[in-house]
């Protein structure tokens, strides 16, 4: 658990980083709305240990989910400190996301398609202004999206037209649902974080 000062406000992130003196890529983890970081640090450390991936999972600026206090320069601020360290392989820095935390990822990556190489989500979509969001890309970074067919808090119906819209944009996208999967990210964590891993491995600045 470490924290620190962006805009005056002190904000707090849970990190983890492999053993050794070696480059390693990194991934920012955004949880879910009413969590914090520590739900999404979890669930990732032994893939990330075994792996060799440093992660870094801040907590949101109000617990009920993701704000414009959490922009472009929050995590620039966070990531940079992270990279002072000299281990992180700036080529391979990636997003992952759930709930609220997944939408932000989208978000993020968009915004940021040129310092960040690639996003997966469970349970995301481009939940903000589509038009504005894709238009802000200055890369067509590629997103993995994972989702529940029988998901209530975010319909599988909006995620297919987050990745529908995405795609029409020129945008590499891809979406595996997962039937009669709900919403429920951490009962299947490991499955999940395992295939987004593979995912974000293969994409590099």
């Amino acid at each position: 658990k470490e924290t620190l000062t962006d805009a005056g406000t002190t904000r707090t992130y849970y990190q983890f980083m492999p053993d050794g003196t070696d480059k390693v890529p990194l991934i920012v983890l955004l949880h879910g709305s009413g969590r914090d970081g520590t739900t999404l640090i979890e669930p990732w450390r032994s893939l990330a240990s075994k792996e060799r991936v440093a992660l870094v999972a801040p907590n949101s600026f109000v617990r009920e989910g993701w704000s414009g206090r959490d922009g472009p320069a929050f995590f620039y601020a966070l990531v940079e400190k992270i990279r002072a360290m000299g281990r992180i392989d700036g080529r391979r820095m990636y997003l992952f996301g759930h709930s609220a935390g997944g939408h932000h990822s989208i978000d993020m990556a968009l915004l940021e398609s040129k310092y960040f190489a690639a996003a997966a989500v469970h349970a995301g979509g481009l939940a903000h202004d589509q038009a504005l969001m894709t238009a802000s890309a200055s890369r067509k970074i590629t997103i993995a999206m994972w989702s529940g067919t029988d998901d209530r808090i975010v319909p599988i119906d909006f995620v297919r037209q987050s990745r529908d819209y995405l795609v029409k944009e020129g945008f590499d996208v891809k979406l595996t649902e997962i039937l009669r999967h709900t919403h429920d990210y951490y009962g299947r964590a490991s499955e999940i974080n395992k295939a987004g891993w593979e995912f974000l491995k293969s994409h590099q600045l």
